[in-house]
């Protein structure tokens, strides 16, 4: 065995289950074929990979994928066990040899950097890999880094650019492919594509949409890419219209009802999946006048389209055709259509409200 395939399997952190027949595909290398090294982490990322594998499967293929790099195995089911990403998982399910799975804890370690060279890349492609990529990595590659950034680049650079437009309440996104740069998201922009958005769309479904038509914008781009015409054309970000997305704490899950209804509304779809929304309700037993504090797990909402509150119903939480009206600032209304309770399953308005048997709903408001 040689030195460099040594050093590739010392970054491999876990044990590839025997793949399924139907599942194998063709990984042995052709050297007339250009190596690619695609960089992801979690489950929308497959997506791309799938779409490049398929792609290099082809016999008038002139790239290969020649190695995957993405973040090391973590602990899931509360610490109890140890698992790949779920792009490694994937990629080892469709048969990709594991010793060509790279899972440093940063970009920059030298021994990890060694190995890469040692393939001599003449492309990287990132999407959602999750970690900073320092200048001796952008080096390596011939023709540099592409990264699948979804949104409309300059607009929503950054850790959450998904989330952070649906927070907005912004009626169109998109998907850019650019040349990554030291700079955050900054890199010249070699194509993108825009897509409308409803109003119901929620952050992991819209995530992997964005993900979806980026691999497709990609592949269509790759010959141009590896021509280097795309170089050539890619247009430079105007830095001025440039916004930020500030990674997302679970601090932000709270509600607050003095907001007007849309602003809820967007916050439970952008931060569905992760860290979800919360809210405090007030049970109230009209026998004994018992309160009850409850907290929440905000699943699905829509905008009231027309609201009648009245001042001395500030805080009643009343029930209308299969939700839970809340009332919200600016005398709007929020309609929560699924709820859980902690350590329940989602349920839907309807089965929360039966289960209260008559018992009041108030907001929760902090004196």
């Amino acid at each position: 065995m040689n030195s460099s395939s040594l050093m590739l399997r010392r970054f491999l952190c876990f044990n590839a289950s025997t793949p399924s027949s139907s599942s194998i595909l063709c990984f042995s290398s052709n050297k007339n074929r250009k190596p690619l090294v695609f960089l992801g982490s979690p489950q929308v990322s497959a997506t791309v990979l799938d779409a490049l594998l398929n792609a290099s499967s082809a016999p008038d293929s002139v790239f290969e994928v020649a190695a995957i790099v993405t973040q090391p195995p973590s602990r899931k089911d509360r610490g109890k066990k140890v698992l790949p990403s779920p792009l490694a998982q994937h990629a080892l399910d469709r048969g990709f040899p594991s010793d060509l799975i790279f899972t440093p804890a940063r970009a920059g370690e030298d021994m990890f950097l060694s190995s890469l060279r040692a393939l001599q890349p003449e492309l990287c492609i990132t999407a959602a890999y999750g970690n900073i990529l320092p200048s001796k990595f952008l080096n390596i590659p011939t023709l540099g880094t592409v990264n699948i950034h979804p949104s409309l680049l300059p607009l929503y650079r950054g850790a959450a650019p998904v989330q952070r437009a649906l927070q907005d309440g912004v009626k169109e996104t998109g998907v850019s492919l650019a040349f990554t740069v030291r700079a955050l998201d900054a890199g010249p922009v070699i194509a993108s594509q825009r897509l409308d958005i409803d109003d119901q769309i929620k952050a992991p479904d819209l995530l992997a949409l964005l993900f979806s038509e980026g691999s497709k914008l990609l592949i269509h781009q790759l010959p141009s890419i590896f021509d280097g015409s795309a170089k050539l054309k890619a247009q430079s970000q105007d830095d001025s219209k440039a916004t930020l997305t500030p990674k997302i704490s679970p601090e932000e899950s709270w509600l607050s009802f003095d907001q007007e209804a849309v602003v809820q509304h967007n916050k439970v779809r952008a931060f569905a999946g992760w860290p979800e929304t919360r809210a405090k309700v007030v049970v109230v037993d009209n026998k004994n006048g018992h309160r009850n504090m409850l907290e929440l797990k905000i699943i699905t909402t829509k905008v009231c389209s027309h609201s009648n509150i009245q001042v001395n119903q500030a805080d009643d939480i009343s029930f209308r055709k299969g939700a839970l009206v809340f009332p919200c600032g600016g005398s709007t209304s929020l309609e929560v259509l699924e709820i859980q309770l902690p350590g329940k399953k989602v349920m839907n308005a309807a089965a929360f409200w039966n289960g209260l048997r008559g018992q009041q709903l108030k907001r929760f408001v902090d004196e």
